[in-house]
């Protein structure tokens, strides 16, 4: 019997990538492709944007732009609204990253422990990941009060001027650390912000010492923010609980009371996914 040609003489291969899976030359990439995610990204960032706005953004000319965006449109990827003449993220954008989301039952397993935490301290509960060296929200469930964080989830983060961020920054290896340091830099926000690799290094070793790191109104001004790590089955922090709010009601005095509160937390869910602290 004659073999198919194209398994003739050779083992099945796998057919995740082709061969020259390792070339990352400009060749492998579709410029078209690239433009519309720079299209894309710099949307999502922006909320919303008319046309003009956007294709400014950019650097292209309105032309290209909107054909990219009517392109997008079809697929419900982003959305027109005639009113105010202005371009959104579409509810197809959404469906394809919420099954980024269930490529792990994690954020499934954390969401009733969100709950429990921000009943149990009042304050906006979230679960964050490392992603690209930026801490990005997966989940949240926001408090009650009329003052509260809100972070959508998809929102990214620099990691120094994050509660979860610096979490999971202090239980990196150092190697690990300094690459994301050297990558995204130390950027200032507030008059708090530590921008500086000293003072960072000296505050992400008392936060490991502890167990959980404060963003000390270091990203917004009035605000504050409680986060301790969640550590895999291999003992690497794989994301970060917090609770979020302003500071009227997150003095230093509530600190030490609200940060057993998130610890309890992060270690309910450690223990869930069969996980082990970082030693």
């Amino acid at each position: 019997m004659t073999r198919p040609p194209e398994t003739a003489g050779t083992e099945r291969r796998a057919r995740g990538r082709p061969r020259a899976w390792a070339d990352t030359t400009n060749q492998n990439q579709i410029k078209s492709l690239d433009r519309a995610m720079e299209v894309l990204k710099r949307l999502s960032e922006m909320g919303s944007a008319t046309l003009s706005d956007l294709a400014a953004a950019l650097g292209q000319s309105p032309a290209s732009v909107y054909r990219v965006l009517f392109t997008l449109e079809v697929r419900d990827i982003v959305d027109f609204e005639a009113v105010s003449q202005t371009w959104h993220i579409g509810a197809g954008a959404f469906l394809i990253g919420s099954r980024f989301l269930r490529r792990t039952s994690l954020v499934e397993r954390v969401r009733p422990a969100l709950r429990t935490l921000m009943e149990r301290t009042g304050e906006t509960a979230s679960l964050g990941i490392e992603r690209n060296g930026l801490m990005l929200f997966v989940s949240q469930v926001e408090t009650h009060a009329n003052m509260r964080a809100f972070f959508p989830p998809g929102t990214t983060s620099p990691m120094h001027a994050s509660g979860i961020g610096k979490a999971l920054l202090a239980a990196m290896d150092e190697g690990r650390r300094d690459a994301i340091i050297a990558r995204h830099g130390l950027a200032g926000f507030t008059a708090n912000t530590l921008t500086t690799r000293d003072t960072l290094i000296a505050d992400l070793a008392a936060a490991r010492a502890r167990g959980y790191a404060v963003d000390a109104e270091e990203r917004d001004d009035g605000m504050r923010c409680i986060a301790a790590p969640i550590f895999d089955m291999h003992g690497e922090a794989v994301a970060g609980l917090s609770i979020s709010g302003p500071s009227s009601r997150m003095p230093n005095s509530a600190i030490s009371g609200l940060a057993s509160s998130v610890m309890e937390a992060a270690q309910a869910v450690t223990a869930g996914i069969g996980g082990r602290r970082h030693d």
